[in-house]
């Protein structure tokens, strides 16, 4: 068994929204290139780093954007399996608010980035683990 550790972000910005005329606040999500889940951005936390510094890297990384961190939200723990062997990760996530960049320039890794309303996000989300913490951030949001 390996242990892995990573960090991300859930991504918020206020917006007009275009159908409706009012703000609304609108959430990054991403299109994974690989296993072309829809998730929230987030990688391996570097031993030179610590979680904040990995989260807000790796959202710049990964889909262009910077970050501004809000608060930390509950660790998620999953199990997987890569080239037959077992990986416990644990990922550190945390509420950040848009501060700039431009979803275009997102990195290969993710085959596709989008703001969604936030009452889309849920429907969205391809995994249990992001959908858990989606849960808790929607009630801080």
């Amino acid at each position: 068994m390996k242990l892995q550790f990573s960090a991300g972000g859930i991504i918020y910005k206020k917006a007009r929204s275009a159908s409706s005329g009012q703000d609304e606040i609108f959430i990054l999500v991403s299109q994974h290139s690989q296993h072309h889940g829809w998730v929230f951005p987030k990688g391996l936390i570097d031993e030179k780093e610590n979680k904040e510094q990995a989260a807000l890297r790796e959202v710049k990384e990964e889909v262009g954007v910077d970050g501004k961190i809000i608060r930390a939200l509950n660790p998620v723990t999953y199990w997987f399996v890569m080239e037959g062997e077992k990986i416990r990760k644990t990922v550190y996530y945390f509420i950040m608010e848009y501060a700039g960049g431009d979803i275009a320039k997102h990195d290969h890794e993710m085959e596709k980035v989008e703001w969604l309303p936030i009452e889309k996000v849920e429907e969205r989300l391809t995994y249990k683990s992001d959908k858990i913490v989606w849960q808790e951030a929607k009630g801080l949001i």
